[in-house]
């Protein structure tokens, strides 16, 4: 057996300027990966790097001719739990350029069984949750206008991102404007503890579902000062990379969210969802500003998940690739026609 690998970049435009407490993207540059047997069969996986976890398209492509290289070298893309190995002991940083791959290669392999993914893995697509849709910081009335279509477009649940000192305002016009909108905040590490602590009172108030990373990772006693003090539940994302991690923030949230391209690969989110269950918390996955050539992939593991954010795709114009339909917010597993990850260019 013999496989032949491709790398190659593109450029995703924004819909509009996407703003968190961190700063603007008015792009989002990925990363492909094919892995194509003997036969023609093409497995397609792609990086969405982040800085924040020290990425770029750039680290992504220098590190990728080494772990394809290996991928080659191996020359099954069954032997997941060999490449796996030999990619994490040959690139220890890098997630999401492993990502990358091991979608690529979980796709040539239920393609070439014949099966959709979450089928290969048992996987019931009835029991899969509804994706949110991201509504960015912006001034408080362009904020209010983005809920109201997404709402009105069958976007029943809102992740709003706060992280200002207008944070108040910003959910009160949210609120009014899809009073009936299940609503999540995402402060994305902006606050401070006792700030948290505060501002949790009025979100409960406004009537929100859960807080997600109200605090920096790198102070994880803040984080545990918040979960005890709280008026909310508290998602945990910045705090939770790898599946080292879970037990690490059991004691500090309520739910734990992950990402393959923070995970590194399918099989490492699927392992950090059996410990996070094992550790009594709930699970949401989640993405960043992706194509649907790893959304489909990360769309695959919803059934084992209490929450989605899936959106990330939903969020950029002229993908080159066609993935799962998540018409209404829902994660339409159940009429995936295309074995793999469902991923068509």
């Amino acid at each position: 057996m013999s496989l032949e690998t491709a790398v190659e970049r593109i450029t995703l435009d924004l819909d509009r300027p996407f703003t968190i407490a961190r700063g603007t993207e008015t792009t989002a540059e990925n990363v492909i990966v094919r892995v194509v047997d003997e036969g023609g069969m093409a497995g397609i996986g792609a990086a969405s790097p982040a800085e924040r976890y020290g990425e770029t398209a750039a680290t992504v492509e220098a590190v990728l001719p080494e772990l394809l290289s290996i991928v080659e070298d191996v020359g099954d893309p069954h032997a997941l739990s060999a490449i796996e190995r030999r990619m994490r002991d040959a690139v220890r940083d890098n997630p999401a350029a492993r990502a990358a791959v091991s979608i690529a290669l979980h796709d040539l392999v239920a393609k070439r069984l014949g099966v959709p993914l979450h089928r290969l893995w048992g996987l019931d697509p009835a029991a899969t949750p509804r994706t949110s849709y991201t509504v960015g910081l912006d001034d408080p009335d362009e904020m209010a206008d983005r809920a109201r279509n997404a709402v009105e477009s069958g976007y029943p649940i809102l992740k709003v991102k706060l992280g200002t000192d207008r944070d108040r305002e910003r959910l009160e016009a949210v609120r009014s404007a899809a009073p009936e909108a299940t609503i999540r905040v995402d402060a994305n590490e902006a606050w401070t503890p006792k700030e948290a602590v505060r501002k949790s009172q009025w979100l409960a108030d406004l009537g929100v579902e859960f807080l997600e990373q109200p605090v920096p990772a790198e102070n994880p006693e803040g984080l545990r000062f918040v979960y005890e003090r709280s008026a909310l539940p508290i998602a945990a994302d910045e705090s939770c990379v790898t599946v080292a991690d879970v037990p690490r923030i059991a004691d500090r949230c309520d739910i734990a969210n992950l990402k393959l391209m923070k995970a590194g690969g399918l099989r490492e989110a699927r392992r950090m969802i059996a410990t996070a269950h094992a550790h009594g918390l709930e699970v949401m996955i989640g993405c960043m500003i992706e194509s649907n050539a790893s959304i489909a992939a990360a769309a695959q593991l919803a059934p084992r998940c209490t929450y989605a954010d899936l959106d990330g795709s939903l969020l950029v114009s002229g993908d080159p690739f066609e993935g799962i339909d998540l018409t209404e917010g829902r994660v339409h597993l159940e009429t995936q026609d295309r074995p793999g990850t469902g991923v068509r260019e």
